[in-house]
């Protein structure tokens, strides 16, 4: 079992720091005291932050210009490939976090050397704020669309990186985006992503200093999945930097020709991605392929988009048979009708429906993706709210290893 002497040899702790003097302090403290070595990234603050660390033992580094979290943990993994070391821990300066953690992140990388470890955030309605617990659930069903990874927090700042593969992903992300496309594209890439429950304190809001902006982060976090989402559709391979071994190739293998068997494809079909919110997408992704004018490949589209977004097939599959001709294709056709002429379609004769066909396959398309999404805005919200229901919830129990 390794030491934490031959841990803190290997691994560097990195604190991005931008205008969190107050606290920044506190947090080296307690990364000093856990015998981790320390390197502070002040990424451009203007609250002179590092002139309260003179005197500690730690290392500094400093951008004179804010570029953002990300780009601050890119320089702080130049620093430690510079200086030696083949990992680094990233812990936040705002002491939400307990860097005396971080030997949790680095035992659940032992023998990994290119796993990405996610320092989960053990949150609850009695200590987190709820746009906080809402955030991470819905960047973690993103997370999951994009790769298939079930990851409990991917809104963390409390990660070990290795370092060589961490500068070696393509990432366009400098800010807080950053966090969210690095795990994507470090799971396209195939490295190991572990996560192991850390504790987290929120101080009162009146004392909580927060640099995230509400709409301005949002809408950069909105733009990042719509490119991700993207590029998850198009069939062309990622950039790999871990192959699978011999043995997981194997076990790949006997998973295949297990699901050769028709009742064994069947159980994997129904139980695959079979989370309330993810059965709900698949509901709502089937209704609206399936209203869309596809002609004669509904099934095909539906069935590629759910492989590549990771949703269930079973489910977007048999929702989409809610659109069958007549019902639903008339009723798009006359909305797209009545977006074009301003009144509905009364007349069917051999012009309107023969000669004009492909005028009718234009007003289906525009009806369609109105009422397609708003349809299964409905068929989501039937498949969801019941099977939220029915299925026992158990409590939440995040238990951190060593403390009780």
């Amino acid at each position: 079992m390794e030491t934490m002497a031959e841990n803190t040899s290997q691994i560097l702790l990195v604190i991005p720091l931008y205008n969190h003097g107050a606290t920044v302090r506190r947090v080296v403290e307690k990364a000093l005291a856990a015998g981790w070595p320390v390197l502070v990234v002040d990424d451009g603050s203007s609250d002179s932050g590092l002139a309260n660390l003179a005197g500690m033992a730690c290392a500094t580094l400093r951008l004179e210009v804010n570029q953002g979290k990300g780009a601050a943990v890119l320089a702080g993994a130049r620093w430690a490939v510079e200086h030696g070391y083949a990992r680094i821990i990233i812990v936040d300066a705002d002491d939400q976090l307990d860097p005396g953690e971080a030997h949790l992140l680095a035992a659940a990388a032992a023998g990994q050397e290119q796993a990405l470890v996610i320092g989960a955030r053990c949150m609850d309605r009695s200590n987190a704020p709820g746009a906080s617990l809402f955030g991470r659930s819905f960047s973690n069903f993103w997370v999951h669309l994009e790769t298939g990874r079930e990851l409990p927090d991917t809104q963390s700042g409390f990660r070990l990186y290795p370092v060589k593969e961490l500068l070696q992903l393509v990432t366009d992300c400098r800010r807080y985006d950053f966090e969210v496309e690095v795990l994507s594209r470090a799971a396209w890439a195939g490295l190991p992503i572990l996560s192991v429950p850390v504790s987290v304190h929120y101080p009162p809001g009146g004392e909580r200093v927060s640099h995230f902006h509400q709409f301005r982060d949002n809408l950069r976090l909105t733009c990042l999945h719509t490119r991700l989402v993207s590029r998850a559709l198009l069939p062309w391979p990622h950039q790999r930097l871990v192959e699978r071994s011999p043995a997981e190739v194997l076990a790949a293998r006997r998973e295949t020709l297990s699901l050769l068997h028709p009742g064994n494809f069947v159980k994997y079909l129904c139980r695959e991605h079979s989370s309330a919110l993810q059965l709900a997408v698949a509901a709502w992704l089937g209704v609206f392929f399936g209203a869309l004018p596809l002609l004669f490949c509904h099934t095909a589209a539906i069935l590629y988009v759910c492989h590549r977004l990771h949703l269930n097939k079973v489910t977007a599959v048999t929702a989409s048979q809610l659109c069958m001709p007549p019902v639903v294709p008339v009723l798009c056709i006359q909305l797209g009708y009545f977006l074009r002429s301003g009144s509905f379609l009364t007349e069917f004769t051999w012009d309107t429906l023969v000669l004009q066909a492909h005028q009718r396959l234009w007003e289906w398309l525009l009806g369609s993706l109105l009422l397609g999404p708003m349809l299964g805005l409905l068929v989501g919200a039937l498949v969801y709210f019941p099977i939220k229901r029915l299925r026992a919830m158990r409590p939440s129990v995040c238990e951190i290893p060593g403390q009780g």
